[in-house]
């Protein structure tokens, strides 16, 4: 079963559980790509910028699971692309606390809301990024 699969404003564990195992893969993947461009000086040191890069973004991805899904609950609107941006948004906040920057936490709100809610205008309207188009 997939994060699409769920219905939107149920569930919210079962989908924070997938965007938190989704985060943290690509935090994992992410952290190796930095170590291997920015290679450490001990395999402390590395392991200390592999856990921190991945457990960031599995924080980020927990955030934007249940944000989306109790602001679903809450506005008792399921359907609609402003609980993403509220998900996003919120993910966002988390990274600019954790980077102690406001101006990171006003980006990346801004950032991840708007490609979060176009995410989902674009699954409920069928867009494509590959393939032949539709004619």
């Amino acid at each position: 079963m997939g994060y699409w699969d769920l219905e939107e404003g149920k569930d919210c564990v079962a989908k924070t559980w997938i965007t938190t195992k989704v985060a943290t893969a690509i935090g994992l993947v992410g952290s190796a790509y930095h170590i291997v461009a920015y290679p450490p000086e001990t395999a402390v040191e590395a392991l200390t910028r592999a856990t921190s890069g991945t457990l960031t973004m599995a924080a980020m991805g927990a955030i934007f699971g249940m944000a989306t899904c109790l602001s679903a609950q809450a506005r008792e609107a399921p359907d609609d692309p402003t609980n993403y941006f509220i998900g996003g948004c919120a993910s966002g906040i988390f990274l600019g606390a954790r980077t102690h920057s406001a101006i990171t936490g006003t980006t990346a709100c801004l950032g991840l809301g708007t490609l979060a809610m176009f995410t989902k205008i674009g699954k409920k309207e069928g867009w494509r990024l590959t393939g032949p188009p539709k004619l």
